[in-house]
């Protein structure tokens, strides 16, 4: 069954069991446009991802190796249909029902053919070509937190496994909501935890945030900020990068960014969304901010152009720990464009890595080459194996082995792994290219004092520099003077005013002054209390104590003979009785 015309292009192999893929291998998705009064036409996305098209081909990858090992499952072969979700809900929405109409319309057909075999005694080579779209008991992908939300919602019900490798929100923890819903990365519950440790052990307690409307970004934002704000730590301003943002848009945030006094930003976004706010920076040459990426860009290649290079040296931020797959890398350099359908996306990143339009000849081989491929896909559907997605999926909750790179894998309770992470860092090598340089990792199990693992010699913060930078809002107050907080300001932002008269402060940072002890006074700086002085007389000094008492008693005699006569009672004269009040205005 076909959608005709608004079908959504698929990277798809046969086997005895199909996997579904939705990748966003673009990062700008059309705006719907439904007229409801015409069949709605397929627009295609923009922005090509090459870090999603990996991400794919390493799915594709993954099924062949698993393919050609015949100790994992033996007697069954394991097909593909991968699909483009555009990084957003319609078009993961879109790409999904084409995944359910595929299983749907073989579900019906199966039952059909197995009467026409019966009947006709048909060899299984010489099904119609239609047969090979095969149910998906399973989705692995999406990227994103929001995408993800909204296909788990539709594949619960079913018991259908939805498998992520990238979306982290913790919103996706709730089983009651997403009961089918797995993934082989932690909740950013604890990159969260790890990122305010990571802040707060470099001392930056003045930071700004950039997120987004989604729902990894306004949880991510969310939770950092509280408990960011629970260690001590101050947030200067948030930003929201719109959908769609317009050119004032990014000017205003530009704007904030250039006048604030905070020099570290936090960021939860995807490179996509990111990419026309780095311009505009870039545009302006702002420079001197250090910043801190979620795994959701950290290790984005899109970012690492040269024309990055003046703003975004020196990144920091978390990201999933990295392997050397054996055969990886030359899987991938052998990828080559084809006029195969289903090869689409492999044609479209090379048309993007090279800048230029494909064009194919011999339409008769491509043909051929289609018969082929249908032909072998056939014969693998005569061995298709019956088990239900419920299943599949309590084997998969069950999941416990250790790879080949001796680290464990298994779900907990939430369906997730063990919170492993790689600080990584963005440096420049001999060659002016950026290079993610791992600087310590994150261990979310471990004891508290011992999650955070970093190597302070090898980072280079922002602009190449080799000291760490310093963000505040006020530089703290230096001995002999306290913190005085500034009314409506967050309780960074501070006055630092001078110690009283009997007061003192002997640490830099302090919020009050401390009363000298009785008999001392604070030196001149008011950094310390000293004892006050005591002078002692000899007994040889008599004659000038007497000399002293003398002229203090002459001086108390006069005092007293001046107060006496003030007070004298003065008799008055005997004056001729007068009118006074006709003499005397008062």
């Amino acid at each position: 069954m076909k959608l005709a015309d608004s079908e959504p292009l698929a990277l798809q192999s046969g086997g005895d069991v199909v996997i579904g893929g939705l990748f966003p291998l673009h990062f700008v998705a059309p705006k719907p446009q439904n007229s409801y009064h015409s069949k709605p036409q397929l627009t295609p996305c923009k922005g090509f991802d090459h870090r999603a098209f990996r991400w794919m081909m390493t799915m594709v990858f993954a099924v062949e190796e698993i393919n050609r090992n015949t100790s994992l499952l033996p007697g069954v072969k394991l097909g593909y249909r991968i699909m483009d979700s555009c990084d957003h809900v319609h078009t993961s929405l879109r790409a999904l029902m084409s995944l359910v109409s595929h299983s749907k319309a073989w579900m019906g057909e199966l039952k059909q053919m197995v009467k026409t075999e019966k009947r006709l005694d048909m060899p299984k080579e010489t099904l119609p070509s239609c047969l090979v779209d095969y149910p998906v008991p399973a989705v692995i992908g999406l990227a994103s937190s929001t995408p993800a939300r909204a296909v788990a919602h539709i594949l619960g019900p079913f018991n259908i496994p939805l498998v992520s490798f990238f979306a982290t929100c913790t919103c996706l923890t709730n089983k009651d909501s997403y009961p089918s819903f797995l993934r082989t990365v932690p909740s950013d519950l604890f990159q969260l935890r790890g990122l305010v440790q990571l802040v707060t052990f470099l001392s930056w307690l003045w930071v700004g945030t950039i997120g987004t409307t989604d729902d990894y970004s306004q949880y991510g934002i969310q939770a950092f900020s509280s408990q960011f704000k629970k260690q001590g730590g101050c947030v200067a301003f948030h930003l929201i990068i719109p959908k769609s943002p317009s050119v004032t848009e990014l000017q205003d945030i530009a704007n904030k960014l250039q006048s604030s006094t905070a020099q570290v930003v936090v960021v939860f976004a995807t490179e996509g969304q990111l990419l026309d706010l780095f311009l505009e920076l870039a545009e302006r040459n702002v420079t001197g901010i250090q910043w801190v990426a979620s795994e959701a860009w950290v290790t984005a290649s899109l970012l690492t152009s040269p024309h990055f290079h003046p703003i975004l040296e020196g990144t920091l931020g978390f990201s999933f720990p990295g392997v050397m797959i054996p055969d990886l890398e030359e899987f991938l350099l052998n990828v080559r464009p084809s006029p195969k359908p289903g090869h689409e996306f492999v044609n479209m990143f090379w048309e993007d890595l090279f800048g230029c339009r494909l064009e194919f000849r011999g339409e008769g081989s491509k043909e051929r080459e289609a018969d082929t491929v249908n032909n072998v896909e056939l014969d693998a559907f005569g061995h298709s194996k019956s088990f239900t997605s419920s299943q599949l999926l309590q084997h998969l909750k069950k999941v416990n082995f250790t790879n080949q790179f001796e680290e464990k894998v298994y779900f907990d309770s939430n369906g997730e792994p063990v919170p492993l992470y790689d600080i990584i860092n963005w440096q420049k090598d001999s060659k002016g290219k950026i290079r993610f340089v791992k600087v310590g990792s994150y261990d979310g199990s471990a004891l508290f004092r011992q999650q955070l693992q970093i190597d302070h010699s090898t980072i280079v913060w922002t602009e190449g520099q080799s000291q760490v930078p310093i963000s505040q809002c006020s530089a703290p107050c230096l001995p002999g003077t306290r913190q005085a907080r500034r009314l409506g300001e967050p309780h960074c932002c501070f006055d630092c005013l001078p110690c009283a008269d009997g007061e003192f402060s002997n640490q830099t940072g302090s919020t009050e002054c401390t009363k000298c002890p009785e008999y001392h006074w604070p030196d001149k700086e008011k950094v310390k209390c000293v004892a006050g002085i005591e002078e002692f007389l000899s007994f040889h000094d008599a004659i000038e104590v007497s000399d002293h008492l003398h002229y203090s008693s002459s001086g108390l005699s006069v005092c007293w003979l001046a107060f006496g006569l003030t007070f004298l009672p003065i008799q008055e004269p005997k004056l001729p009785s007068l009118n006074w009040k006709n003499h005397c205005g008062m």
